[in-house]
């Protein structure tokens, strides 16, 4: 999922400098998260090799090419969609943004279902995280509640800042200390999910093979790194600073997960870990260390308290994109995408992503077992959010050919094209490695869901790009002439201008 936006970049505004210190800790703010700590947990002694792997084969490329991209285009309104955009084209620029809306129908839920358990641990009563009626309903409640603040109050603004402590400073530090403790206290139990040590279980390799159906889950903790790169303009020396950075900050997360993970997995017994709860160890730690559960349940509470905050902030992000799209003619104007309220807020965008998030809940009727419905969902949206990545690396291919001459404040290799061609294609083949897996191992349900998900979830734009109508620019820019506050006064003419110049280029 976006996990931020581009900075604003005011007129006549100079930004100031960003030391490698600061800019290594904003990528990791960018996609840290307790949340997938248990499916690394789940792979046992492997998780080494898949968090390796995902850090330098899949987390770096993706930076790397980031890292060239915001160079070349440093707009303030870049990202994915202006990049893929001048290098593919504006219909793939729009099937980007459509992409990275969508894939937060499924990942939404995906986050959501952290509620029910987090809740159950926070008021003694563990047993409500395993029910998957429990779980489907207190999605709904919380995704509709925070749908409906957000069309009232900023509530990105309100609680953007204390959310994180809530959902992963204070969380990881409990899990960092308690855990290590514990550790201590017990070495290495061999009936846990780490279990005894085992030279050949660091391989998937025999009956370790099968944790090859978490690969995608795990990838998924790098997913929105390239959302770091939008600094790359403010660092003194970008080749320099923007690749220790990354290295740094790949490096902080590798060591974080692979941490965290594994005093996870080796209080878990085997069979036992629960993907959806992450409170679960922190209860088996008060009883390994003696000490009151007490802290179990703030650790619930904090936990719960933190993804609904989370939730809240995130709501409004992608449906900006959606709301600029459809300013721009390439939703039917009926569907008011383009319409705001006063907070900026698209009613429609909101209302419409909450309708499909409940949809995309009842996975938990249809797919029995919360880890099998949670990975189902982790699955889905991975897949989805990877078109984005193999959109951007076809992109950049191609704009080494066509805009050779554009300027690079960073580029991956010095000469040549060799290295950025060797890295695509690690990317794509990690891509593809991780989602057969996902695939392969799910349950026929499982596997027809996600599939059928995400590949129609890439074709919808590319029909909708087909079927717009030129017509959509001009309407919609009418239709904002009687809604002051949808569009500055002063960007009224010119792009009422723009929309009649295309209606007219076309005959309408």
């Amino acid at each position: 999922m976006n996990k931020t936006k581009p900075m604003t970049i005011s007129k006549g505004t100079s930004l100031s400098k960003v030391s490698t210190f600061t800019f290594i800790g904003m990528t990791c703010a960018l996609v840290a998260s307790v949340r997938n700590i248990p499916d690394v947990a789940a792979t046992g002694w492997t998780m080494f090799f898949y968090i390796i792997v995902a850090v330098v084969l899949f987390g770096l490329p993706i930076a790397l090419i980031s890292g060239e991209y915001a160079g070349m285009y440093p707009s303030d309104a870049g990202g994915p969609e202006l990049w893929t955009s001048n290098a593919l084209g504006k219909k793939w620029g729009f099937v980007t943004s459509w992409l990275l809306w969508v894939q937060m129908f499924p990942g939404m839920v995906m986050v959501g279902s952290v509620l029910a358990p987090m809740l159950g641990v926070g008021i003694g009563q563990e047993s409500l995280g395993e029910n998957n009626v429990v779980i489907l309903v207190v999605i709904l409640v919380v995704y509709w509640g925070v749908t409906l603040l957000n069309m009232k109050f900023d509530m990105a603004k309100i609680g953007g800042k204390w959310g994180i402590w809530f959902m992963l400073y204070i969380p990881i530090i409990m899990i960092f200390a308690l855990g290590i403790a514990a550790t201590v206290k017990t070495g290495i139990d061999p009936k846990s999910t780490l279990g005894a040590f085992d030279a050949q279980a660091l391989l998937p390799t025999g009956k370790s093979f099968n944790t090859m159906q978490y690969f995608a889950p795990i990838i998924f903790i790098f997913v929105g790194i390239e959302m770091s790169s939008v600094y790359i303009k403010r660092l003194e020396k970008p080749v320099k600073q923007y690749t220790a950075g990354i290295f740094a900050a790949l490096a902080i997360m590798l060591i974080v997960n692979t941490l965290s993970a594994f005093i996870v997995a080796n209080v878990v017994p085997a069979g036992k870990l629960d993907l959806n709860n992450i409170a679960q160890p922190i209860v088996m730690f008060c009883q390994i260390l003696g000490i009151p559960t007490v802290i179990g349940n703030i650790f619930g509470i904090l936990v719960f308290v933190g993804v609904m905050v989370q939730l809240s902030a995130w709501i409004t992000g992608p449906s900006k994109t959606i709301t600029q799209s459809a300013r721009r003619g390439q939703y039917p104007p009926k569907f008011n995408f383009w319409k705001t309220n006063k907070l900026d807020v698209s009613k429609a965008v909101l209302v419409t992503q909450a309708a499909v998030i409940s949809i995309f809940s009842l996975v938990y009727l249809l797919i029995p077992g919360a880890n099998s419905a949670f990975l189902t969902l982790v699955n889905a949206t991975t897949i989805i959010y990877c078109f984005v990545y193999i959109i951007m690396a076809v992109g950049i291919l191609k704009l080494r050919k066509t805009h050779s001459q554009l300027e690079r404040p960073f580029r991956v290799g010095k000469k040549g094209n060799g290295l950025l061609w060797t890295i695509v294609v690690i990317l794509i083949a990690v891509i593809c490695v991780a989602c057969f897996f996902s695939v392969y191992y799910s349950s026929p349900m499982s596997a027809i869901f996600t599939l059928v998900v995400a590949f129609a979830f890439l074709i919808i734009p590319l029909i909708i790009n087909k079927k717009s109508n030129p017509d959509w620019a001009a309407q919609v820019q009418k239709l904002m002439e009687n809604e002051p506050h949808n569009i500055p006064k002063e960007a009224h003419a010119d792009q009422l201008a723009a929309a009649q110049k295309t209606a007219k280029a076309t005959g309408k």
